[in-house]
């Protein structure tokens, strides 16, 4: 690790960033300097905006995508450089407003039954009934489902914060069939087949499952992870 990486690292952590955030910044502040071929301290506001237009032009990233990438080199050049940074001299892209896919009851029955394998499916039952963020929901343990208050502990989600959500009676009985057949130990949803697995699932699982089914099911609309999350607002108890 080079002395740069682990500063920016160690003012990461002390900040108590997420860890996705954290392997998200320091990607795009390697990215950066791999671009240039040389070491990020050595290159300046003119390349950042260089390296900004080459993320439109020849990446064809989008507007929020380049502004995770600038906000990663803004935190880089500012705490962990110590360097000013003039928000003037490199903006952050205008973001069109998009309006969000919203799916009919209908359609998410037919979302959910479409998934491949039935890990799949009750993937995106626990998803949808949950509202929970792809990373939260990998993280879920068998100890986090109370069916003795109906509620699902959501354990340091965004901000760090914990939260509970409810447990509808449908979601626990397809928990308790799933738990019947895999008998997870630790991790809701291992990372492998074994119950005793390590670790969980990444996030792109669950995108993957989502994608996988939404192609099954037929449906015509641009469907992702994030879809199933519109109708969260309402599941969030607090604490």
């Amino acid at each position: 690790m080079t002395r740069l990486r682990q500063m920016m690292l160690e003012e990461l952590e002390r900040r108590n960033y997420a860890q996705t955030t954290i392997e998200g910044y320091i990607r795009a502040v390697e990215d950066f300097a791999n671009y240039f071929h040389r070491s990020p301290d050595r290159l300046g506001p003119q390349h950042i905006r260089e390296y900004q237009a080459y993320l439109f032009r020849q990446r064809k990233l989008s507007p929020s995508s380049v502004t995770q990438r600038l906000a990663a080199l803004r935190f880089f050049f500012i705490k962990t450089l110590k360097r000013p940074w003039s928000v003037a001299e490199t903006p952050y892209p205008k973001q069109g407003r998009r309006r969000p896919t919203v799916l009919s009851q209908e359609e998410v029955s037919q979302l959910i039954n479409a998934a491949p394998t039935p890990f799949y499916r009750i993937l995106l039952m626990t998803f949808y009934a949950t509202g929970a963020r792809r990373d939260e929901l990998a993280r879920l343990k068998v100890s986090d489902i109370d069916s003795q208050r109906m509620v699902v502990h959501i354990q340091g989600g965004k901000g760090r914060q914990d939260r509970d959500v409810m447990l509808s009676p449908v979601l626990l009985e397809a928990l308790r069939e799933y738990w019947r057949g895999l008998k997870p130990k630790t991790w809701l949803f291992p990372g492998s087949r074994g119950h005793t697995a390590p670790c969980p699932i990444t996030s792109k699982v669950i995108w993957h499952a989502c994608h996988q089914a939404a192609l099954r099911a037929g449906l015509h609309k641009r469907v992702h992870p994030h879809t199933l999350r519109h109708y969260s607002a309402s599941r969030t108890i607090t604490r």
